[in-house]
């Protein structure tokens, strides 16, 4: 099992992080995608203002496009996309698997990507059902409070997915009075 961990982890890391979605079409370019599961669903879906006061909704969707070799989330891998929420506020994350590779999403320390296993949520509620084992072809909600501030990640629990740069950044600001979203090199964006 390791040694095929480690194989899997050096085949991954040979491809270059993604730095913007090379393509929003959702064109299948890994085989079995089920493109229908996100039809409609842009880079710009991934983070909005939730239906209650101080809350969010973020949906990420696995395998967006063929970026780090699908190891990516609306696109974007190795942290690239940066959402920031104020501390206090609920995150409602509505996770899409098209893929028939499994995948799941979590919340963790950003310092924790670089481990082959990542550890258990960070926050109560922040994970997707399987975040170890992950789902293929699949959909699932969860919701968590940022009640802490730092860095941290929202990843593929997978092992070896989040080391391989599968996961984004999340910042939980004490100073943040709204959510912002930053793509790759752009300037943060206020949500509104």
């Amino acid at each position: 099992m390791i040694r095929s961990l480690t194989t899997a982890l050096v085949l991954c890391s040979t491809f270059a992080p993604a730095q913007a979605p090379a393509d929003h079409g959702h064109g299948a370019v890994i085989p079995g995608l089920k493109t229908e599961m996100f039809a409609g669903i842009t880079v710009d879906d991934l983070l909005k203002l939730g239906d209650k006061p101080n809350s969010v909704k973020v949906v990420l969707v696995a395998s967006f496009n063929g970026a780090n070799a699908g190891m990516n989330f609306n696109g974007y891998s190795h942290g690239k996309a940066i959402l920031t929420v104020p501390k206090d506020w609920t995150v409602n994350v509505s996770f899409i698997n098209p893929s028939p590779i499994p995948h799941s999403a979590i919340v963790i320390d950003k310092a924790d990507t670089k481990k082959l296993q990542v550890p258990e949520p960070y926050f109560a509620g922040g994970a997707s059902p399987k975040h170890i084992t992950g789902m293929s072809m699949g959909k699932a909600d969860f919701s968590f409070v940022a009640d802490e501030a730092g860095e941290f990640a929202l990843a593929c629990g997978f092992p070896a997915h989040a080391a391989t740069g599968h996961w984004i950044t999340l910042n939980v600001s004490a100073d943040a009075k709204v959510p912002t979203l930053q793509l790759g090199e752009l300037a943060p964006k206020e949500i509104k």
